[in-house]
């Protein structure tokens, strides 16, 4: 059996992501940074599916979480075949009005944290000489977005990331990618007014906002056999937006 550890993951895309490859029959180890209402539920709701879910707390930005979360990981699930570096924050705000802490918390969680994983993962992988990375990017880290310096930064930071890793390690087996999604329903835009949400979809070529499943698809491609000659590649899910 086949195991993905997926940082978190017990909300929104990086929980459906979850489901999704459970269902392709894989074993799952979740991470999360807060103890929360949901976890219990989602455990089971992966373990029906007949597969493993073994639960591992750690701050993605703190390096002795990840190496003990990925250590605890493969004693008890006895690998990491698959990595979705999924973990990431916003905290929006114009330049000249951004707190220094709130650029190097976006920083440290998503870019730094996605580092803090992979080097303690991708121990595990090239002594397997296999493994699979699929990294959670955006498409503001490749267009940029007005009040999210932070956040694009990070997320541009993921996709050199994904490139120069792909090309350290491919000699090796492992297959690193990214996902850049673009505006997807979740916990965080459903705070939108409905009028909103219909002005940026107006500017969708698809003219909708995307799903979580429309990531976990992707993602469960670009970790099957289906996608076994790619790597270092962006994959967008964005309906077209950014062409």
């Amino acid at each position: 059996m086949s195991v993905a550890l997926i940082t978190g993951a017990t909300r929104g895309i990086g929980k459906q992501i979850a489901l999704t490859l459970s269902k392709a029959g894989f074993d799952i180890a979740i991470n999360y940074r807060k103890e929360n209402d949901e976890l219990k539920s989602l455990k089971e709701e992966i373990e029906a599916n007949n597969v493993k879910c073994l639960l591992v707390q750690g701050d993605v930005s703190n390096f002795d979480d990840c190496e003990r979360f990925v250590k605890e990981t493969v004693d008890e699930l006895g690998s990491i075949d698959v990595l979705v570096n999924n973990a990431g924050i916003t905290k929006d705000m114009l330049l000249m009005r951004m707190k220094k802490e709130d650029f190097e918390q976006v920083i440290n969680t998503n870019l730094v944290g996605t580092f803090n994983v992979t080097k303690n993962a991708i121990t595990y992988m090239m002594k397997a000489h296999k493994g699979n990375i699929v990294n959670i990017s955006s498409v503001v880290g490749i267009s940029g977005n007005a009040g999210q310096t932070n956040y694009s930064a990070s997320k541009a930071g993921i996709i050199g990331f994904t490139k120069s890793l792909a090309k350290e390690v491919a000699s090796r087996n492992i297959r690193v990618n990214a996902v850049a999604p673009g505006f997807i329903e979740t916990n965080m835009t459903d705070v939108l007014k409905e009028e909103v949400k219909a002005e940026i979809a107006k500017n969708i070529p698809l003219k909708r906002m995307g799903n979580a499943k429309d990531v976990a698809n992707a993602v469960k491609f670009l970790v099957s056999e289906d996608s076994s000659y790619i790597t270092g590649q962006v994959l967008q899910v964005d309906g077209g937006m950014l062409m």
